[in-house]
């Protein structure tokens, strides 16, 4: 029961992050030529909120630290990918460079579903998990979904 509750803790999250990424986007000026300072905000707020977590667990007192350098390598590189991440969802989001900014309910579904597919090729090919015809199946539904939203007349890229 806690592994579904961690679970729907970090799906809500992960939602809100997406969400609020988007809400972020449409406070953009016109004018405006980057959007890197807000991806700053979204990376203090982080790292504050890590932090604070890391003191409660320090006052704990029962807490072992250390990992090794595997886990601090991969973390590093995540970092670097969802700071990317969180630079053009800003840029997607607020329309800079583009004709006009993305709409939310195109963009999310796209990118996280997208990610799910992603995810589940990367877990089959590199982490050598076993996926099943159910999962394959799924991922293709994903896919024509994906092309679904673009077609026109469906909303895509409408603010």
């Amino acid at each position: 029961m806690p592994a579904i509750i961690l679970l729907t803790a970090v799906t809500l999250l992960y939602a809100g992050y997406n969400l609020f990424v988007k809400l972020s986007g449409e406070h953009v000026p016109l004018d405006a030529t980057t959007t890197i300072f807000a991806t700053v905000c979204i990376q203090l707020a982080a790292l504050t909120t890590s932090g604070l977590f890391w003191l409660y667990l320090m006052t704990r007192g029962d807490q072992v630290f250390a990992l090794s350098s595997g886990s601090y390598f991969w973390a590093i590189v995540a970092g670097i990918c969802i700071g990317g991440a969180e630079i053009g969802y800003l840029y997607l989001f607020g329309g800079v460079g583009l004709s006009k900014p993305m709409a939310a309910s195109v963009a999310i579904p796209t990118i996280v579903s997208g990610t799910i597919v992603i995810a589940m090729l990367f877990s089959f090919l590199v982490l050598n998990e076993a996926i099943s015809f159910t999962q394959i199946l799924g991922a293709c539904f994903i896919v024509g979904g994906i092309i679904l939203m673009f077609i026109k007349g469906s909303g895509a890229a409408t603010h």
